[in-house]
């Protein structure tokens, strides 16, 4: 056990084995490895180790497991849930799969593209663009979150609605097991029966289970015909109601429906002043909708049509279509940089919830109630994506607030809203994952039958509890 050893002897031993390359050690060069993505917590490891291949992961998790460390997969670090801190920082290394980042390759026949881990997704994308392909899952953080991560976490994203979270996207994988073993599953084979399908384990399991080192992707035809409109609405009942319509009127074609507050121009523009509204700003609730297609579909014509009868119908108030592509990405900017607004307004509660389709405006108005009756002082801001069921209802103190106020607030916040989720029998984790952050949450909400499931498979695939120990579940590993 590494016990006896000092920080500086395992820094050695792990530079012994695996190459100087490898390893950093200095404090100022391994802080971003250390630090989540909103700068809210900063931790610290023995060593940031940085392999290069499948081999070297492999070289790494064996010498880790000999030295008695525990291992911290990390792909972009750009999480909200804290899955990718050490919190026994004296005990753990972080494993980086940043300069893992090849694109084997993009088959367009086979409709199917082979990345690294470390592949950022921005750049996945362009690769299968590059063959007239594309790859659909879509983020905020799309220019510096990588592959493994997003199979790690099971991203999700503003393209569920048509394509489906992350799982739905993956056709094989390549894991590094806690034995330094390789499970080779990089098929291309879109049916493939032959008993469990082992590549779900590792598919949202934060990286307590194995390294994903590979995938193979899921391709479709390159949409180069996209409509996107903004849109205002009276209620978020008539945002459900305009959903219904839309999902028949415009089929699988629909790609994002998205919905958000009007506070989200005023924060939008705190980030970027320069973006300018293209809409009435005082609809109580506003639609960003997107349907797209290839070939022979007028999404344009589509999308007209279909705004031209919920205008008459009174069911949109007003609205403005994208006339280009860059127009697009103007309306886009605004649900980009509502996100980066509240960023700016300091560290506050970030939620991912999810409730059934039907009972989304009701859950939104009676978890803002409660959020207003016990702490008066704070703003909610409530978006998400519609047709997955998927709610941000974030919660925002109000400034000059203490840390230790500030902190006071947000966990009175998310105590109310997870009161009135359980009620709803909604999920506390749409998209984001568990991490550390929300440990405690998932666990009390386990059922007996869940938690002897979920030990049983991470006692069987790690027994020596060496992968991302405190993530998700705490199995004694900590004590």
């Amino acid at each position: 056990m590494h016990s006896s050893h000092t920080t500086a002897d395992l820094q050695a031993a792990l530079r012994a084995r695996l190459g100087d390359a490898a390893i950093v050690t200095e404090a100022t060069a391994m802080l971003p490895y250390c630090r989540d993505w909103h700068g809210d917590v900063t931790s610290d490891a023995v060593a940031v180790i940085r392999p290069r291949s499948t081999a070297e992961v492999c070289d790494a998790v064996q010498a880790c497991r000999n030295l008695g460390l525990s291992i911290v997969p990390q792909g972009g670090n750009t999480g909200l849930v804290l899955g990718a801190i050490p919190d026994r920082p004296e005990r753990e290394v972080i494993l980086s799969l940043e300069r893992m980042k090849a694109v084997r390759s993009v088959d367009p026949d086979d409709f199917s593209m082979v990345v690294e881990a470390g592949c950022i997704l921005a750049e996945a994308k362009e690769a299968a663009a590059s063959k007239g392909m594309f790859f659909p899952l879509a983020l905020g953080a799309q220019g510096s979150c990588r592959i493994g991560g997003n199979i790690s976490t099971n991203a999700g994203g503003i393209n569920v609605l048509r394509y489906g979270m992350t799982r739905e996207l993956v056709l094989g994988l390549e894991v590094v097991l806690p034995d330094g073993t390789v499970l080779d599953s990089l098929s291309t084979l879109r049916k493939d029966n032959r008993g469990i399908d082992l590549k779900q384990l590792f598919i949202g399991a934060e990286g307590t289970l194995g390294i994903v080192t590979a995938a193979t992707l899921k391709l479709t035809p390159f949409p180069d015909r996209v409509a996107t409109a903004l849109l205002g609405l009276n209620s978020l009942e008539d945002v459900m109601r305009l959903y219904r319509r839309a999902r028949r009127d415009c089929c699988d074609l629909m790609s994002a429906f998205e919905f958000m507050p009007p506070i989200a121009f005023a924060l939008a523009r705190e980030a970027m002043p320069d973006l300018t509204i293209p809409i009435s700003g005082d609809c109580p609730v506003y639609v960003l909708m997107e349907i797209s297609g290839s070939g022979l579909v007028d999404v344009d014509d589509l999308m007209q049509r279909f705004l031209e009868n919920v205008l008459d119908d009174g069911l949109v108030i007003d609205g403005v279509l994208s006339a280009s592509a860059a127009q697009a990405r103007n309306l886009w900017l605004f649900r980009e940089g509502m996100n980066e607004g509240q960023a700016r307004r300091g560290t506050h509660l970030r939620t991912d919830i999810s409730v059934q389709l039907s009972r989304l405006p009701d859950f939104v108005r009676e978890a803002e109630a409660a959020v207003a009756a016990a702490a008066p002082d704070c703003v909610c801001v409530s978006y998400g994506h519609v047709g997955d069921g998927n709610v941000h209802l974030n919660v925002l103190p109000p400034s000059g607030l203490s840390s230790v106020e500030r902190s006071n607030r947000i966990h009175t916040a998310k105590k109310e809203i997870n009161a009135v989720l359980d009620r709803y029998h909604g999920s506390i984790s749409a998209e984001h994952g568990i991490g550390r952050l929300k440990r405690a949450d998932f666990e009390e909400r386990l059922s007996d039958v869940q938690r002897h499931l979920l030990t049983a498979i991470k006692t069987a695939i790690d027994p020596a509890m060496i992968m991302n120990p405190g993530c998700q579940l705490n199995l004694g590993e900590l004590s």
